[in-house]
């Protein structure tokens, strides 16, 4: 099925070895450059007093910075890029396939574009390295936090049987982080794709408000409140 397909868009080689190179890979390099020139445009001519999109920017900064030092103290001044970083490609990532091109019938002919952008979330290898390096980090917090001592005493909370749990927990958490995202924008790919197979003249348009923006917005906010979660948690001292 289309939806389940990633394409390769070439493959190089290195050191004798072919490496694809997929639509997923492509499409986050875009968003990766798109944030990097965005940044870079919002940046270099700031303003005592700002204004206009300045304004925006240091609005959304500073809600940043309230959030994370409420969830993780004085870790959150060496978390916040991660933090921030890791909301706006989700963000742009989720609703990549707004910007894609669409076939077009007139008078008879079909014009179908030569490429289509697809969200690479929809590709679990990228959910599963963006919770990989969610987890990473929780585990370098917490031994940060604790000490080594510490961090391997905090497995055996509350009780020594509790182990085997605790150590569960991390691969449970990775697995959480990881099918969520990748189910519900799977999912509302789909389903996307089969309302434009129903009626494509209007009904997309007004279910894309919902499964590309809505949506997208929600799961990349939820990654990012759980990865938040789950440090905060690791840094906690108990008494």
């Amino acid at each position: 099925m289309e939806a389940f397909e990633i394409k390769t868009i070439f493959t190089i080689t290195l050191f004798g070895y072919p490496i694809p190179i997929t639509e997923t890979v492509v499409v986050s390099w875009a968003v990766m450059l798109v944030l990097i020139i965005g940044s870079l445009l919002l940046t270099r001519k700031l303003k005592a007093v700002p204004s206009g999109p300045q304004a925006i920017l240091e609005i959304g900064v500073e809600f940043l910075n309230n959030f994370t030092k409420n969830s993780l103290g004085v870790f959150s001044k060496f978390l916040n890029p991660y933090i921030g970083s890791l909301f706006l490609f989700l963000l742009l990532a989720n609703i990549a396939s707004v910007f894609s091109p669409v076939t077009v019938k007139i008078a008879g002919h079909e014009f179908t574009p030569v490429f289509l952008v697809r969200p690479p979330t929809r590709d679990i290898n990228v959910t599963a390295a963006l919770g990989v390096i969610s987890i990473t980090l929780l585990i370098v917090c917490g031994f940060v936090a604790r000490g080594v001592g510490g961090w391997f005493k905090r497995l055996f909370y509350p009780l020594p049987f509790m182990l085997p749990f605790n150590i569960m927990e991390f691969g449970t958490r990775l697995i959480s982080l990881t099918l969520r995202l990748f189910g519900n924008m799977l999912g509302g790919y789909v389903l996307m794709l089969m309302i434009e197979g129903v009626l494509p003249l209007a009904l997309p348009a007004v279910a894309s408000l919902y499964f590309d923006f809505f949506d997208g917005l929600l799961q990349a906010g939820i990654f990012v409140f759980l990865t938040t979660l789950y440090i905060s948690e690791g840094i906690k001292l108990e008494e």
